[in-house]
């Protein structure tokens, strides 16, 4: 029996599991990924024989609390301002965005590539099953997107209804990279109703690759919306060529293009709430789509329910 099993290791999921393993609970983490961090990824690839990054899902993190401001302060080694010209910080994860989730999930119990197909409630807490093997925990927290949440507690829980409200869009991103010498016009640029609606030169933030030039560019929703079933070379082949338009390059030049599919990216209507729970309090719901879309959010939505499950503990 596991005291606390959480799943998603994204920020919501490592926050609450950091809090809860810090005041002495046992926790487990479950993703069904092979990497820790949801979309606070980076995917790395070999370009003249040397590694480069791309920052292909959350770009960069703006801390507004002073809680989150002194979290990511302490997490030396890990982030860094990148310094894009923004009225306000924006920090990365170092050496890429991924590495800022794996600082803070350092000393916890995290299984990797572990996808839950079921839960079930049993007399002492929840039954959790899984490809690989069944356990069982006193209390389960789900951070999750929240609409692949009620395949594992059924649409028919009373927690299930509140998730109606919430609505996530899709984003569609193209990394591209080319030769060092190849135009830089600009570090990033955001424009909601082009095609691409962030454009950002990754190969800019603090250690980062530097022997090529790195693009990661965001299709706008309606874009996403409206292809977001297409094949990940489809949309690479597609994306491409607007990229090249808005930074004066020549799609023949890239050294590389591929294309990765965000279902769940963007917070569209958020619960505001930090997250749901049921009465006996053995069941928690929680994400960025809690309070909207920023990584603070996923933050203080994770940290908020370690929180309430560490009070009911001390009251009972």
């Amino acid at each position: 029996m596991i005291d606390t099993v959480v799943i998603g290791a994204g920020m919501t999921g490592i926050a609450c599991a950091r809090v809860l393993t810090g005041a002495g609970r046992a926790v487990r983490v479950l993703d069904k990924g092979r990497g820790i961090g949801g979309r606070m990824a980076t995917r790395r690839v070999r370009l003249d024989g040397a590694e480069a990054e791309f920052d292909h899902g959350a770009q960069y993190i703006s801390a507004a609390s002073p809680e989150f401001t002194a979290m990511l302060a302490g997490l030396t080694g890990a982030a860094a301002v990148w310094h894009d010209g923004a009225d306000r910080p924006h920090h990365v994860g170092l050496p890429g965005m991924s590495g800022l989730p794996r600082a803070m999930a350092d000393g916890l119990d995290v299984r990797q590539g572990v996808e839950v197909t079921a839960l079930s409630p049993c007399p002492d807490g929840w039954r959790i099953t899984t490809g690989a093997e069944d356990m069982r925990a006193a209390r389960v927290v789900l951070t999750i997107p929240a609409p692949q949440i009620p395949a594992l507690i059924g649409a028919d829980h009373p927690l299930a209804e509140p998730l109606d409200a919430v609505t996530l869009d899709p984003c569609l991103t193209l990394m591209a990279a080319f030769p060092e010498s190849s135009p830089k016009p600009f570090i990033s640029r955001v424009q909601p109703d082009h095609t691409l609606s962030w454009i950002a030169q990754d190969s800019t933030k603090p250690g980062r690759a530097r022997h090529v030039t790195t693009w990661v560019a965001q299709a706008g929703r309606d874009w996403s919306m409206q292809n977001v079933d297409a094949p990940h070379d489809d949309i690479a082949a597609r994306l491409l060529p607007h990229l090249c338009a808005e930074i004066g390059a020549d799609p023949v030049d890239a050294l590389y293009s591929a294309a990765h599919r965000w279902r769940f990216a963007h917070v569209a209507t958020a619960l505001h709430l930090p997250f749901l729970s049921n009465d006996p309090g053995d069941l928690y719901l929680g994400g960025d789509w809690c309070l909207g879309p920023r990584v603070e959010a996923a933050w203080q939505s994770g940290t908020a329910i370690a929180r309430d499950i560490l009070e009911r503990r001390d009251v009972g």
